[in-house]
């Protein structure tokens, strides 16, 4: 059996990893990969070619995990699917959405898009829910069983049986003692593991020290200063997570009164499919903007808002034109919640960047700039270590995934402490699993 890392070795994006046997051949996620100038180049090749895939492993609905299904599709691809429930009703909003966003960058760019949104509709034929801890058996020689991952609605950790080989693939997983999502599921054995490693060199800020930053920055900003508050949030899981803060701290009376907008239909679309699968508490002056009209009316909005918008990254989507309007005004605040991958707009202004370009124009960063680490759905290192400890006996060999190149080797150097046999892979790398 052979193991190839097509993505997500050595950086954050691009989820894929490509394992062939003897019988067959099959990807675990199919991710885009996001920020810096080499992005484009690797999402419009293949390391293999997609009408030999036998069938796919969705890990959950992030679009550096499923954001190539579309292409892949549309390459040939016929198989199926498998994805969680929760996260199929939300690639039913996220593909369709980002085939939009592919088509309008091409155009803007004078390229061709990477897919279209027909690309992406055409694509969810192949989706095929399966339900948590029940086994799934894709082809004759693979069982595989999806757990509950605690990062994102829907989200697993995928455990793979094929022949006598164990393999467990962590996919993303969530801080524990997190609202919304339940906590990782405790796995006890594999062969060969691959974890992710996100945030391996360093451990968030508690959650009452987060809410503590939130509740500053929101009432220093809105009462004192006058200015507004821009939260760059990705649509799919932070910024319900948001809300539910936003929700307990007016509830507690820590924050003034609000109006707060959310500016994403993607957003608005995966806040109702969490309200099929979990609750989420009232926010008074919440305001959901749907049409490029209402979105626009927010730029003449100079003081007393918390607008929340997509892209997590500042990549893409509304939040680049709410950054424009605000981020020179140093009355207002830019509040990052979330990971900010290199080569892109939202790491450029956490690091500190004292001009920008937004639409190509340059833009000053006067606006104060808070980054909120502990709303993180990743896992940081001492919760990934913790994961690892339900281990009952070391796997015969572990990846470490999924992280820039001073995390991963930051959580190698831990694995390795512990005993365990580990390696951080490197693109496109084969390996041959016994």
């Amino acid at each position: 059996m052979k193991l190839t890392f097509l993505g997500a070795a050595g950086e954050v994006t691009g989820s894929c990893y490509l394992v062939e046997t003897g019988a067959t051949r099959f990807l675990i996620d199919c991710g885009m990969f996001q920020g810096g100038r080499a992005a484009d180049y690797k999402n419009r090749r293949f390391g293999f070619d997609p009408r030999r895939i036998d069938f796919v492993l969705l890990s959950h609905a992030h679009i550096d995990h499923s954001g190539l299904i579309p292409r892949l599709a549309a390459a040939g691809f016929r198989g199926p699917v498998y994805a969680t429930r929760a996260t199929c009703d939300l690639l039913n909003v996220m593909l369709p959405d980002s085939g939009h966003l592919q088509e309008r960058e091409a155009e803007r760019d004078d390229g061709a898009p990477l897919y279209t949104e027909k690309h992406a509709r055409n694509s969810l034929r192949r989706l095929e829910a399966v339900e948590y801890d029940a086994e799934l058996r894709p082809h004759p020689s693979v069982r595989c069983t999806f757990r509950d991952a605690g990062h994102i609605l829907g989200s697993a950790i995928l455990e793979i049986r094929v022949g006598p080989t164990k393999l467990v693939f962590s996919g993303d997983l969530g801080q524990p003692d997190r609202p919304i999502v339940a906590d990782p599921t405790p796995i006890r054995s594999a062969d060969v593991l691959l974890v992710e490693s996100t945030y391996g060199d360093r451990n968030h800020k508690s959650y009452v020290q987060t809410l503590d930053e939130i509740a500053f920055a929101i009432t220093d900003t809105i009462a004192s200063r006058k200015g507004n508050v821009v939260i760059p949030a990705f649509a799919v899981g932070r910024t319900q997570e948001i809300l539910h803060i936003l929700a307990q701290l007016r509830r507690e009376g820590r924050i003034p009164p609000l109006e707060v907008y959310v500016d994403s239909p993607m957003a608005l679309a995966a806040t109702r499919i969490t309200l099929r699968h979990a609750t989420l508490p009232d926010l008074p002056g919440l305001r959901f903007t749907e049409s490029l009209e209402e979105s626009m009316r927010l730029n003449s909005v100079r003081a007393g808002a918390v607008i929340i918008s997509a892209s997590g990254m500042c990549e893409g989507g509304r939040i680049k034109h709410h950054l424009r309007y605000n981020i020179s005004r140093p009355e207002c605040a830019i509040l990052f919640a979330g990971f900010q991958a290199q080569g892109t707009l939202g790491r450029r202004i956490v690091d500190g960047a004292k001009t920008v370009r937004i639409f190509g124009e340059p833009y000053a960063v006067r606006a104060r700039i808070f980054t909120v680490g502990g709303l993180s759905a990743h896992a940081d290192q001492a919760a990934l270590l913790g994961w690892l400890g339900n281990f009952r006996r070391a796997p015969r060999q572990t990846w470490v995934v999924h992280g820039e190149p001073l995390a991963a080797n930051a959580l190698f150097e831990k694995i390795r402490g512990m005993g365990w046999n580990a390696k951080v892979p490197f693109l496109n790398q084969s390996v041959e699993l016994a």
